[in-house]
């Protein structure tokens, strides 16, 4: 009893730690709890403050003077009779300050394009790690219906063939396929293992996730295609996909800085106002102060050079960046298409025809109406094809989802 009941608790602590979750619970708890999404938003954060930094502007100075050494009494420091003072502002002049907040802002929209492409990025990652882990369990749970039957088989026939009833040949054929079973699911273990740590990264939650689809959930989304060809999912990635919207707004952003860094050589203007108490032409005189660099020369024009031809490199790069976008859609569309077509080729009676054939197979050997030999034949072609055959509806999600991370629109309905 008290076995049994360890088993139970066991059992319930192993329940207990898995939770059920559909794509939409996952994403839902990825948006809320990624680390990584909330770092990022920082540096919109970060923005915000430089733009309010560009904003300020320099202090204005006071300063003052007292009488250090009276020659005519020989006094030191006849502070009484000799002080002024003087306020200043400097003044910026040929829109510097315009200029440098529209930079400013322009760095925040970079910022929101950045995060953009993050969350499309890491929300692609929990698509392909969560289907991946739906059908790796699938391919563990027809592996273990397999592996159960073979175990048992194996069992007897060692029980047999330490009798002499049996060859020893026929008891290490099947060993062959226990083994080729156990191989599976290991490698099939290891792989849940990997995709339930990577989830638990992604969504913030402890427990392993076990994917919540229906059959005809995952009918339906391997039925479903995009809304066009591949020229026009082309059209549809240059206008959504958030990258290659970062590297056109950068040739912006850089022109910005080209037209700050200019303005930089306009001289600023010095204004201010001056007491004097006994050193000006009158008594407590009060004068206007104006101060300015004289313009011998472009004290910015390196920079502002260098301004220039980084407009030009940002050109270049939103160039390279189209063209890539491009030939990666129409890669992922022509990998989905041929992953989608070889499927299609397998008809729902096919996979029927084939359970059917399989359970067939097991009541025929139980009754002794085939071999062994052309059991462990089946029960061989049968553990390759059904594992191909999960990968390959696997490889059909996988290269949509790329087109969905591509893209970064609604495409397949």
């Amino acid at each position: 009893m008290n076995r049994i009941a360890g088993l139970l608790i066991i059992t319930s602590s192993m329940v207990a730690a898995q939770q059920q979750m559909s794509l939409s619970d996952c994403e839902e708890a990825f948006q809320k709890n990624s680390l990584q999404l909330l770092a990022e938003q920082y540096n919109i954060n970060m923005a915000d403050a430089d733009i309010l930094q560009a904003k300020i502007w320099e202090l204005p100075q006071l300063s003052g003077q007292i009488n250090a050494y009276n020659p005519e009494d020989r006094r030191v420091f006849d502070i009484g009779r000799a002080k002024g003072a003087e306020i200043s502002q400097l003044i910026y002049m040929g829109g510097k300050k315009k200029n440098e907040i529209a930079f400013a802002k322009s760095n925040k929209d970079l910022a929101k394009l950045q995060f953009s492409q993050l969350l499309a990025d890491l929300r692609a990652q929990l698509h392909t790690i969560y289907y991946n882990l739906y059908y790796e369990r699938l391919k563990l749970e027809n592996t273990n219906r397999q592996l159960g039957y073979m175990s048992d088989l194996l069992a007897a026939y060692k029980k047999q063939s330490a009798k002499g009833n049996v060859s020893l040949k026929d008891e290490v054929r099947i060993q062959s396929i226990v083994i080729q079973l156990n191989n599976d699911k290991i490698d099939i273990n290891k792989n849940i293992l990997e995709f339930e740590q990577n989830l638990k990264v992604l969504t913030g939650i402890n427990e392993d996730i076990v994917p919540k689809i229906s059959d005809s959930e995952a009918q339906n989304i391997l039925a479903s295609q995009p809304f066009g060809d591949e020229t026009e999912l082309q059209k549809k990635a240059v206008e959504n996909n958030a990258d290659y919207h970062y590297n056109l707004k950068l040739i912006d952003n850089s022109k910005l800085y080209a037209q700050w860094q200019k303005s930089l050589n306009v001289p600023d203007l010095n204004l201010g106002a001056a007491w004097d108490q006994n050193g000006g032409t009158f008594k407590n005189e009060i004068n206007l102060t104006v101060g300015i660099p004289l313009p011998l020369w472009k004290s910015n024009k390196g920079n502002v050079e260098k301004a220039n031809f980084a407009i030009q490199q940002n050109q270049k790069n939103a160039e390279f960046q189209k063209f890539n976008l491009e030939t990666k859609v129409q890669a992922a569309y022509r990998a989905w298409k041929t992953e989608y077509d070889q499927l299609s080729q397998i008809k729902s009676d096919d996979l029927n025809n084939m359970e059917l054939v399989y359970n067939g197979m097991l009541n025929n050997f139980r009754k002794g109406n085939i071999s062994l030999i052309e059991f462990v034949d089946f029960m061989d072609s049968y553990r390759e094809t059904a594992l191909q055959i999960y990968d390959m509806k696997n490889r059909i999600i996988q290269s949509a989802e790329q087109l969905n991370q591509l893209i970064q629109t609604k495409i397949f309905y």
